[in-house]
C-alpha cells in the first residue's frame, strides 16, 4: 500500500492581504477546494495557495513553524499568521532549509479549475539572491508612522501580573481606537483579552471605542462608535454610532465615559499623542494601565508624573509592535500605572552599593561635578544629587529611598557637549 505524501502550504484569501495560512495536508488540491467551498468562491474572496512544499513529516515541521514564528501567530489555536513579502519570503526559507523539506510543487490556476502541476520552481533562494533572513527581517519590520496595534501576549504578559481583585465588579474603559470585530483579527488586543477573560475577571463592564481616524486599523469603517459589553453572555454587549462621534479619546463623549462610568483605563494611547492622554488619563483620577515611550521617566512632560507620584513603571517593556499592514515593528515601550505593584521583580537589577564600591567605567562627574552613574548602579551612601537613565526609574528606584529633584531633563555636559538625557535623583 502507498504512503500518503504530506504537504506543506501557504494559502491566502484574496480579502485578507495582510495575513495567510501556514498548514498541512495529504491532499493540496481538496484542500484549497475545501477553502474555497467554505467561504463561496466570487472575485472578491477567493483563496488562492501561495506556496506548496513536499515533506517527510508535515506534521513535525508544522510544530517547529509554530514555535519558530509564534509572535506571528495571529490566532493562536489556528493557522493564522501576519503576512507581507519579506515575512513570506522568510517562511518559505524556514521550510526549505528544513532536513524534512523534500520539493517545491508550483500550483497553477485559472478563473474556474483548479490545475496542479509539479514543475521546477525557477525563483531563488535567498542564498542564491545574495539576501539573508536578517536583512529580511529589517525590510518586514519597518514602518513610517506611530500607530501601533500591542500584541495579544504582551497584553496577557502585564495584566496577569496583577491580582483578579482588582477587577472585581469594575469597568473597563479602553479609549484608544480598542475596536471590537467580528473576529479577532478586527479586535483591537486589549478588548479581547477582557473579553476572552470577562467572567473570569469578574468585571461589571467593558466599554471600548473605535476611532474613525484615516488609518482604519481594524476595518472597521471611518464611523466612530462605543462598544458595551455588560454580561457573561456572548449576547451582553451592545455596539452604538453616536452621531458625529469620532472615538477619540478627548471626545466629549469619550470624556464623560470616562468621568462617569470608567473605573479603570487600559490602553496603548498613540505616541504622537502621549502628553496630552497622559495628562488627560492622571488628572481624572481614574486606575490606568497604558503603555508609552520607554523614555518617558527622563522626558520633561512627564517627570513631575513620576516625581509626585503619580505614576509609576509597571512589570514590562513592550519592544515589539504591529502596524496596520499587520507588519511587526520595533518600539521601545513600557508599561505605566498607577495600580500598586509589590515585590518588583525588576529590583533585582538596581545595583545599590557604597560609591566606592561601583566600578569606575560607570561613574564619572560632569563639567558641572554632578555624579552620573550608569548600568543600573546606584550609590547608597552618596547625599547629594546626582543622574541616573530612565531604566532605574523603571526598575523601581523611587521606591528604594530615592526621590527625583528636578522637573525637567538633565544633560549632563562633558567637555562642553551635552550627554544623553537622564533625570537626577538624591537619596531620602
Amino acid at each position: 500500500m502507498a504512503v500518503a505524501k504530506q504537504y506543506i502550504y501557504i494559502v491566502q484569501s484574496s480579502k485578507e492581504k495582510n495575513v495567510c495560512k501556514i498548514g498541512i495536508t495529504d491532499n493540496y488540491g481538496r484542500r484549497l477546494k475545501e477553502y474555497n467551498n467554505i467561504t463561496g468562491v466570487s472575485k472578491d474572496v477567493e483563496f488562492k495557495y501561495m506556496f506548496v512544499g513536499e515533506v517527510k513529516d508535515m506534521k513535525k515541521l508544522e510544530n517547529a513553524i509554530k514555535k519558530e514564528f509564534s509572535a506571528n501567530r495571529v490566532e493562536k489555536n489556528k493557522e493564522m499568521y501576519l503576512y507581507n513579502e519579506p515575512w513570506f519570503n522568510i517562511y518559505v526559507d524556514f521550510i526549505k532549509r528544513s532536513q524534512l523539506f523534500i520539493k517545491e510543487i508550483l500550483i497553477k490556476e485559472d478563473n474556474k479549475n483548479i490545475v496542479t502541476k509539479i514543475v521546477k520552481r525557477n525563483k531563488p533562494s535567498l542564498e542564491e539572491r545574495g539576501v539573508t533572513s536578517q536583512e529580511l527581517l529589517k525590510k518586514a519590520r519597518k514602518v513610517d508612522n506611530d500607530e501601533f496595534y500591542t500584541r495579544l501576549e504582551d497584553v496577557e504578559k502585564e495584566l496577569s501580573m496583577y491580582p483578579k481583585s482588582i477587577w472585581k465588579n469594575k469597568t473597563v474603559f479602553c479609549n484608544c481606537d480598542d475596536a471590537v470585530g467580528d473576529t479577532e483579527i478586527r479586535t483591537s488586543a486589549f478588548p479581547l483579552y477582557f473579553i476572552k477573560n470577562f467572567r473570569e475577571l469578574e468585571l461589571k463592564k467593558l466599554i471600548c471605542t473605535h476611532y474613525s481616524g484615516t488609518v482604519d486599523l481594524f476595518n472597521q469603517g471611518a464611523r466612530g462608535y462605543v462598544f458595551t459589553k455588560f454580561g457573561y453572555r456572548e449576547i451582553d454587549f451592545k455596539k452604538e454610532y453616536p452621531e458625529g462621534y469620532t472615538g477619540s479619546f478627548d471626545h466629549p463623549l469619550s470624556l464623560k465615559i470616562l468621568k462617569e462610568e470608567a473605573d479603570i483605563v487600559c490602553t496603548n494611547p498613540p505616541f504622537s499623542r502621549t502628553i496630552d492622554y497622559w495628562k488627560l488619563v492622571i488628572e481624572s483620577g481614574k486606575k490606568f494601565l497604558i503603555i508609552s515611550n520607554v523614555v518617558n521617566a527622563v522626558s520633561t512632560a512627564y517627570i513631575h508624573y513620576f516625581m509626585n507620584n503619580k505614576v509609576w513603571a509597571g512589570y514590562n517593556e513592550v519592544d515589539w509592535f504591529l502596524t496596520p499592514k499587520k507588519e511587526l515593528t520595533r518600539a521601545a515601550g513600557f508599561w505605566y500605572t498607577n495600580i500598586n505593584i509589590k515585590d518588583r521583580p525588576r529590583y533585582k537589577q538596581l545595583k545599590i552599593m557604597p560609591l566606592k564600591d561601583i566600578p569606575s567605567k560607570y561613574k564619572n562627574y560632569d563639567d558641572a561635578n554632578i555624579l552620573v552613574v550608569n548600568n543600573g548602579y546606584i550609590p547608597s551612601d552618596y547625599k547629594k544629587k546626582f543622574a541616573v537613565s530612565a531604566r532605574p526609574i523603571l526598575n523601581g528606584l523611587l521606591e528604594k529611598g530615592y526621590k527625583i529633584v528636578e522637573e525637567k531633563k538633565y544633560h549632563p555636559p562633558k567637555n562642553g557637549k551635552e550627554g544623553f538625557a537622564k533625570v537626577l535623583v538624591q537619596k531620602e
